[in-house]
């Protein structure tokens, strides 16, 4: 795992346009995203961190990885829903984890083939598979592709943060949290990151 060779000019630029954010950032220093150099196991985290927090998410990934024997396509494919269902999966994610491994399998999708690509242009594709939303794809585009300027804006987490920090708890509308945003440009990655890191106890690393 590696953080984003940007990281630290990130960092700077967001401390200089946002007050809120340097003092975020001071709180957590020395920390950064890590993101993981395997697209299957990131989309894999994904679909498992749908919905769950970060701790159940990452307890029922460590479950599923052992009993495949080591996450990866090949020794996923033999596995059907019904398999993944006894690693802690539900019904569902156990199916969004049978489609995402056959794409793999049949497609063998490349690094060189999403650079190729806008963010938005790697959402349109992602979604396209079975269980993978927006999130979904946002967390692939800002974890495994390390894209700087993703603003997640379906997640949770990243909008109860923004809430506390930016309205003293109370909602924003979508055109709101936009608004903030603008200052975050074109670091949105790293800023929502540290929204995150705010709200939850252990990093989140897809």
């Amino acid at each position: 795992m590696s953080a984003p060779a940007y990281w630290e000019d990130a960092k700077k630029a967001l401390s200089k346009a946002d007050p809120i954010l340097k003092k975020i950032i001071k709180s957590y220093k020395g920390e950064a995203m890590q993101g993981k150099n395997d697209a299957f196991v990131t989309l894999m985290r994904a679909i498992v961190g749908q919905q769950i927090s970060v701790k159940a998410a990452d307890s029922i990934f460590k479950r599923l990885e052992a009993g495949v024997g080591g996450m990866s396509v090949e020794n996923c494919l033999p596995h059907d829903s019904d398999s993944f269902r006894t690693f802690g999966l539900t019904r569902q994610k156990s199916a969004y984890v049978v489609d995402l491994t056959q794409y793999f399998a049949t497609k063998n999708p490349t690094r060189v083939f999403w650079d190729a690509m806008t963010d938005e242009e790697i959402i349109v594709d992602l979604v396209k598979i079975k269980g993978i939303g927006r999130w979904t794809a946002e967390m692939f585009l800002m974890f495994h592709l390390q894209r700087p300027d993703v603003l997640p804006l379906g997640d949770l987490a990243l909008v109860k943060a923004m809430y506390k920090y930016y309205n003293a708890g109370e909602k924003l509308t979508v055109s709101a949290m936009q608004e903030v945003a603008q200052s975050w440009q074109p670091w949105r990655t790293v800023a929502s990151w540290y929204m995150w890191r705010t709200y939850d106890i252990e990093a989140i690393n897809y």
